[in-house]
C-alpha cells in the first residue's frame, strides 16, 4: 500500500538541468557580466579566479562551483517575535510560502476598484490585512507611499510594515544609500536583527547581464549585517532576454549564478535566496506581461535552484488584472497552483494589479483563498488500512450510508469551520431573488477584513511614533 499520494510537477530531467547549467557557465566564461561598482570589481579581482576587461568580468566555472558549495542549503526565517516561521531550502519539504507586495504606486479601492495614490495609511492597513490572512506568510514592501519625502520613503515604509505585522518582512529599498538607515531604524526599535532574522532585503540585477552599483551596494550592506538576502532577476523575454524559453532560462540562470558568486566572495557562507521573475514583453503596451510561459520558466528556475541546493524565490502572480476579476483569477490560479505543485520556495509578491502598479486588498483576499485551495489540492491523500477501513465498509454493507459512521463523525469534528467568501446557493434559492454577484461578495468580505486590519493599526501606533521620533532626530 502507498501512503501520502500527492500531485507534483517536474519539468526538467537530469540531462536538461545539466545542459542549462553548462549553457549558463559558457555565458559567464565567454560573455561575462558588466559590474558597475568599483568596490564590486575589486572584490571579484581579489578572488584571483576571474578575467576582467574594463567593467566586464568573466567568471570561470570553478569559482561558480565553489560558490554553489559554500552557500547554505537551508535558511531559517523567523517571525518578529523570534519564533521560527518557516524554512527555505532543504528543510522546507513540499511547502511553498507566499507574501504580499510589491512597490505599488497606487491603491485600488475595495468597493469601486478606483485607483488613488498609495499612502502610509494604505501601507499600515494593508500590512495588517496580510498579517490576518492565513495563507500569507510574509509581508513584502507593499507600496511606495506618496505622502512622505522621497528621501525618507524607504524609512517610513519599513517602519509601517514592521509596526503592523508579526510575520517576516521582505524589504525592497529604492535608494541604496537608505539601506543602512533602514537597518539602523529597525535595530533601534527591535534590537538584534541577525540572530533570528525576520527581515530579508530583496535586490535585483539588471537584465541582461549587469550587476549594477545599487544592487551590489545593497548586497554588501546586507551581508555586513549578517542577514539573509533575496537576489532575483526580472526579464521580459523578447525584450531584455531571448524570445526562446531555453535562451531566457540559460541567461537568467547565469545572472543568478553571478550574484551567488558575488555574495560568497563578500562573505563565504552568506545565506542567499535566488530566483527569477520572467515576463513577456508586450509590444502593444510596451511593458511586461505575465503569460503561461512565465509560470513554466518560474518552475524551471526553481528546479535549477533545487539542483544547486539553493533556497528559491519565484514569481507570485503579480497579474494583468483590472481588479479582483476573471483576468486576475487566471494568473493567480496558474501561479499559485503550479507553485504548490512544483519546487517553488517562496512567492513573495501578491496583490498587485496592472502589473504591480495598483495594490488591491480584494485581490489579496482572493489570492489567499486560491492559495488555500491549491495547498489543499497538493496535500493529496493517504492509502492505508486506517484510511480505507475495510471493517467499516463491511459494517455499512449494501445500500447503507456513512453519514453517522464513526470515521465520518471523527473526521467532521476535525474540520475547521471558518468564514467563507461565498455562501452556498442551490438552484431553488436562486429562483425568485436577485442573483448574487460573486465579486460583490468578495468585496464585502474584504471590506470586513480590511476594517478589522485598520482597527489593529491603532494598537501599534506607539511603535510607529517611536520610529517617527527616531527618523526625525537622525535623518
Amino acid at each position: 500500500m502507498t501512503k501520502n499520494i500527492t500531485p507534483r510537477l517536474q519539468l526538467l530531467n537530469e540531462e536538461q538541468i545539466n545542459n542549462i547549467h553548462e549553457y549558463s557557465l559558457k555565458i559567464l566564461e565567454h560573455t561575462g557580466i558588466r559590474v558597475e561598482s568599483k568596490t564590486a570589481l575589486g572584490i571579484f579581482e581579489k578572488s584571483g579566479q576571474i578575467r576582467r576587461d574594463g567593467e566586464i568580468v568573466y567568471i570561470n566555472r570553478e569559482l561558480v562551483n565553489q560558490a554553489i558549495s559554500s552557500a547554505p542549503e537551508n535558511i531559517e526565517i523567523h517571525a518578529k517575535s523570534g519564533k521560527l516561521a518557516f524554512h527555505l531550502g532543504n528543510k522546507q519539504g513540499d511547502n511553498t510560502y507566499f507574501g504580499i507586495g510589491v512597490t505599488n504606486t497606487y491603491f485600488q479601492d475595495i468597493e469601486t476598484n478606483g485607483i488613488v495614490p498609495f499612502t502610509r495609511k494604505h501601507m499600515r492597513a494593508s500590512t495588517a490585512l496580510g498579517d490576518i490572512l492565513e495563507h500569507i506568510d510574509m509581508i513584502s514592501t507593499i507600496g511606495i507611499p506618496s505622502d512622505v519625502e522621497v528621501q525618507k520613503l524607504d524609512l517610513f515604509a519599513s517602519l509601517d510594515m514592521y509596526a503592523n505585522s508579526t510575520k517576516p518582512i521582505v524589504l525592497l529599498i529604492s535608494e541604496s544609500n537608505n539601506i543602512n538607515r533602514v537597518f539602523d531604524l529597525l535595530s533601534h526599535i527591535h534590537g538584534d536583527l541577525a540572530s533570528k532574522p525576520f527581515c530579508i532585503p530583496y535586490v535585483n540585477p539588471i537584465t541582461p547581464l549587469v550587476l549594477n552599483k545599487a544592487t551590489s551596494d545593497k548586497m554588501e550592506a546586507t551581508i555586513d549585517r549578517n542577514l539573509p538576502l533575496m537576489y532575483s532577476n526580472y526579464s521580459m523575454y523578447g525584450g531584455t532576454s531571448p524570445i526562446t524559453e531555453g535562451g531566457s532560462l540559460a541567461l537568467m540562470n547565469a545572472e543568478l549564478l553571478a550574484g551567488l558568486v558575488y555574495s560568497q566572495l563578500i562573505k563565504e557562507g552568506t545565506p542567499i535566496i535566488l530566483g527569477s521573475l520572467p515576463a513577456a514583453f508586450n509590444m502593444q503596451t510596451m511593458g511586461s506581461q505575465y503569460t503561461p510561459t512565465t509560470y513554466t520558466l518560474n518552475l524551471a528556475c526553481a528546479e535549477m535552484m533545487h539542483h544547486y541546493k539553493i533556497p528559491h524565490c519565484g514569481t507570485s502572480g503579480s497579474n494583468n488584472g483590472w481588479g479582483p476579476d476573471i483576468l486576475a483569477s487566471a494568473d493567480l490560479w496558474q501561479n499559485h497552483l503550479t507553485s504548490c505543485l512544483g519546487k517553488i520556495g517562496c512567492a513573495p509578491f501578491i496583490g498587485g494589479n496592472f502589473d504591480s502598479l495598483a495594490f488591491s486588498p480584494s485581490t489579496v483576499v482572493l489570492a489567499n483563498h486560491i492559495i488555500g485551495q491549491a495547498k489543499e489540492f497538493c496535500r493529496g491523500f493517504s492509502i492505508d488500512e486506517n484510511t480505507v477501513n475495510l471493517e467499516e465498509i463491511h459494517r455499512v454493507s449494501h445500500g447503507g450510508n456513512y453519514f453517522t459512521s464513526p470515521q465520518t463523525l471523527s473526521s467532521m469534528s476535525k474540520i475547521k469551520r471558518k468564514a467563507t467568501i461565498w455562501p452556498s446557493f442551490n438552484i431553488d434559492s436562486w429562483f425568485g431573488s436577485d442573483p448574487p454577484n460573486a465579486e460583490k461578495h468578495l468585496r464585502d468580505f474584504t471590506k470586513s477584513l480590511y476594517e478589522e486590519a485598520e482597527s489593529t493599526t491603532q494598537e501599534n501606533i506607539d511603535v510607529v511614533m517611536r520610529g517617527e521620533e527616531y527618523i526625525a532626530k537622525n535623518f
